[in-house]
């Protein structure tokens, strides 16, 4: 029995170059998207994140690679491309002025749908995005993250299986990010590709598949979150105790231990996984100590971002999270 190939990426480039005069924005980028999953790019302002979007959504020429988006090539086929693809961009395309209902109709028309399969279509998407209630108001009057969700949802009028997010939650409070990202999931659930640019780093560690983190027109490091994580050293355990004796014991037997004797803790250098885990309680079982907390410290996306980039925007620290985990024994 032979093993049937892999499925064709729904997107893929291969050593993509673009300047701007003397300026290179991309240098030789390598990207490949399976179908159905979410894959992050992450970057400082001006990494080439957004025009990485604009050439795969053919609003842009690269300068030189070889480019599918869709199976397309967005420079010799680009209404193949287009026909395939979504694009919600930093700035929501909602119009103001008319209602909700009316900027998917109009949508629908721009696609040439028909009239019933337009309003039907318009209907299910109103539903599908909470909208139906505020569907005859108009979009002015519409909540940060209302817009937002009218916005992506007038990209799926006409289906597309490729989507593009350039950093879609930017301005929205904590509810409606998170609104956002379980609308991504969904979609992503029915077969959708989406490209996701973002600033927010939970936003990536939270919904991306695969993260490329992009520094001077280069990419830096690829992989999922956690292997990314992996990647970057001060990983630890702390070992807190109440009683200083244990606590003695403990520094006696870990040795490469660093000590607090305020708090009555150990730092120890870990990796935080099973095996490296299992030797360090290996080593307090063989001393006849039992910590009393046992907290383990990984690195956050936060501290591979800020390693991986060599001018990273200090503005992004805004959205760092932490990302500890706690373990007890």
């Amino acid at each position: 029995m032979t093993n049937s190939p892999p499925p064709a990426p729904a997107i893929e480039a291969t050593a993509l170059h673009k300047s701007y005069g003397d300026r290179t924005v991309l240098d030789g980028i390598d990207l490949r998207v399976p179908a159905g999953t979410v894959f992050a790019l992450l970057g400082p302002n001006g990494a080439g994140k957004t025009t990485i979007v604009k050439i795969l959504s053919t609003l842009v020429t690269a300068d030189a690679g070889e480019l599918s988006v869709g199976g397309h090539d967005p420079a010799a086929d680009p209404q193949a491309v287009r026909a395939a693809i979504g694009v919600t961009g930093q700035f929501s395309a909602v119009d103001g002025l008319i209602t909700g209902e009316e900027n998917m109709l109009l949508m629908a028309d721009l696609h040439h749908l028909p009239r019933r399969e337009g309003r039907r279509t318009t209907a299910e998407l109103l539903a599908r995005f909470d909208l139906t209630e505020a569907a005859h108001k108009p979009a002015a009057t519409y909540s940060g993250g209302m817009k937002r969700r009218l916005d992506i949802a007038m990209t799926l009028i006409g289906s597309p299986r490729i989507l593009f997010l350039d950093e879609p939650t930017t301005g929205l409070d904590p509810r409606s990010r998170h609104r956002t990202w379980q609308i991504i999931r969904e979609l992503v659930s029915t077969g959708v590709t989406v490209l996701l640019t973002t600033q927010y780093l939970e936003e990536a560690d939270q919904l991306a598949d695969r993260i490329a983190v992009l520094s001077d027109g280069k990419i830096a490091a690829e992989g999922s979150a956690e292997e990314l994580k992996r990647l970057i050293p001060g990983g630890h355990v702390r070992l807190g105790f109440t009683d200083p004796a244990t606590y003695r014991n403990a520094s006696l037997a870990l040795r490469e231990a660093t000590t607090d004797d305020d708090a009555l803790s150990l730092q120890i250098p870990n990796d935080g996984t099973q095996r490296s885990l299992r030797r360090l309680l290996d080593q307090l079982d063989s001393a006849g100590v039992e910590a009393d907390e046992l907290t383990v410290h990984t690195p956050d996306l936060d501290d591979v971002f800020f390693a991986l980039t060599s001018d990273a925007d200090p503005t992004t620290r805004t959205h760092r999270t932490s990302r500890t985990k706690e373990a007890a024994r």
